[in-house]
């Protein structure tokens, strides 16, 4: 009943959707922008589309489509679609691993790979692609 009531005295559209929220946000920053005498670097605004059933609309800003990514690097943190950060992870442990010995040798750097490394990039492999 409330959300009659606010629909019909305008304050919620009866039409709203996830894409329009988006689309109002955007035209707010670039209202904002404007009014502010800036101007966003459109070359460097992307969309990431998460999540598994998200229908991946396309976005504009300022009249002009914005590219899709499929990860992004966030506060040193590197982000995708999936919000998986396995490769994040694996790549930390492969630095530590780089940073700490001093041997470049095969047979030094093969067995911490696979004991450290190799676990956080197969995590239920099996359970996601069977064969």
């Amino acid at each position: 009943m409330l959300i009659q009531q606010l629909e019909s005295q305008g304050v919620i559209s009866k039409t709203y959707s996830p894409f329009n929220a988006i689309e109002r946000d955007l035209g707010r920053l670039e209202r904002w922008a404007h009014a502010n005498r800036m101007k966003f670097n459109k070359a460097k605004c992307k969309v990431l589309h998460v999540g598994r059933c998200n229908p991946k609309h396309n976005h504009s800003l300022g009249g002009e489509w914005l590219e899709s990514s499929p990860e992004e690097m966030d506060l040193e943190m590197l982000i995708d679609e999936k919000l998986n950060m396995s490769w994040q992870c694996a790549s930390h442990i492969l630095g530590c691993i780089k940073r700490g010995t001093t041997s470049r040798w095969r047979e030094v750097i093969l067995p911490l790979y696979s004991a450290l490394v190799r676990p956080h990039l197969d995590y239920c492999i099996q359970l996601w692609g069977p064969q």
